[in-house]
């Protein structure tokens, strides 16, 4: 039996997650669910999965559930509530599902408490990934990739000898405007952009899909994760989402890992492992499969992948300060604030404006985040 807490519950893994667990009673135990202000949800999980320990980052949102819960469950409340939630010893994995910067702080605690990790978030690898692998490394902490793209990557290297590894070729679907040309990006709806042909997903990693930063940022996470070179790392738009992606040796060998495209399949497997459990999910029928197709990624059309490769190649503070205009960019869209087709421009001018410190610590990460968000708006309220 696994003890389980999930930060971020209520979010799309977050709910995929327990989805997973519901079918497996007897190997996983919920200890603690968190949720940023979605108590509605968080509510009917507590009821349903009865944990020990609940955690609310938003302060009113906590004090509006205290009175519905059982006292005999520990509510935490906050950013401090949160670490203190993280830091609970009867909790033996922790599925970080918190999407966004947010989730450094909950990372770094969990390597200090020693958890096992099953991460689901990118962004705190693109921005910290040194000081994490660092760490996680001296603490002798797993660190499970959610995310279908890693987690293949991982499936693919496991029991290899990655001194012998070629490239990494990560796949990625194309998202909705793939086949549109780059006038057609100039009056685009929020509702065209969140609309993804092949994966539900939360509203900030479906913009990330259709300007493709998204695979942008799994670049740096494939640097980071895997301590590989940026030059081994290839990106191939495969529009079938059936390899999630692939791993090719010296020798010419290429291993590939394919699944349908549904996260319960890298979620399980990333609570089950070193397990694999059975699944009612459908599998791949091979004879309906027509054909899997493959292209290069078209980087003038999508110019946010260019920039998370410039990031990965300057290193440094730059991957932060990357991450960071982007998510006030994507916020920003997503209020009506700035069109679709400017967001890689203002994530380039904060970058050309930001001086890189080579080898930084945390203190300067958090720096370089907090200015990237204020000069990305300030950059905005220009272009508006």
């Amino acid at each position: 039996m696994k003890n389980i807490t999930i930060l971020g519950s209520t979010g799309s893994i977050g709910q995929n997650t327990l989805q997973v667990i519901k079918q497996f009673p007897d190997r996983f135990s919920i200890v603690g669910l968190s949720a940023n202000s979605n108590i509605d949800i968080l509510y009917q999980q507590i009821k349903e999965f009865h944990p020990r320990f609940v955690c609310v980052r938003d302060q009113k949102a906590a004090v509006n559930l205290k009175p519905k819960i059982s006292p005999k469950i520990k509510l935490f409340m906050g950013e401090d509530g949160l670490e203190e939630l993280v830091g609970q010893k009867r909790t033996d994995e922790i599925v970080l599902a918190i999407s966004g910067s947010g989730g450094l702080p909950p990372l770094l605690k969990a390597i200090e408490s020693e958890k096992t990790i099953i991460l689901a978030n990118k962004e705190a690898l693109v921005m910290a990934g040194s000081i994490i692998m660092n760490k996680s490394g001296k603490k002798k902490v797993k660190i499970i990739p959610i995310d279908s793209e890693q987690s293949a990557i991982w499936q693919c290297l496991d029991g290899q000898d990655k001194e012998r590894l070629k490239n990494i070729y990560l796949t990625a679907s194309g998202g909705p405007f793939r086949e549109k040309n780059k006038k057609d990006l100039q009056n685009i709806s929020i509702a065209q952009v969140l609309r993804h042909p092949k994966w539900k997903m939360g509203k900030k990693i479906s913009v990330d899909s259709a300007t493709l930063m998204n695979k942008g940022l799994e670049v740096l996470e494939t640097m980071f994760l895997f301590d590989v070179e940026l030059d081994k790392i290839k990106i191939l738009i495969h529009p079938q989402a059936i390899i999630h992606s692939m791993v090719e040796f010296i020798d010419g060998v290429i291993l590939a890992q394919l699944s349908v495209t549904d996260m319960r399949i890298p979620i399980q497997y990333a609570l089950s492992y070193p397990e694999r459990l059975p699944t009612a999910l459908p599998g791949i029928d091979f004879f309906k499969l027509k054909e899997l197709k493959f292209e290069k990624p078209d980087f003038k059309k999508f110019p946010c992948l260019a920039l998370a490769y410039r990031a990965a190649s300057e290193a440094g503070t730059m991957p932060a300060v990357l991450n960071a205009a982007n998510e006030a960019s994507v916020d920003e869209f997503l209020k009506g604030r700035l069109e679709f087709i400017s967001i890689p421009e203002v994530i380039e001018r904060v970058l050309n404006r930001h001086k890189n410190i080579k080898q930084p610590g945390l203190g300067d990460i958090l720096e370089a985040d907090n200015w990237a968000r204020e000069e990305a708006l300030r950059v905005v309220n220009r272009l508006g």
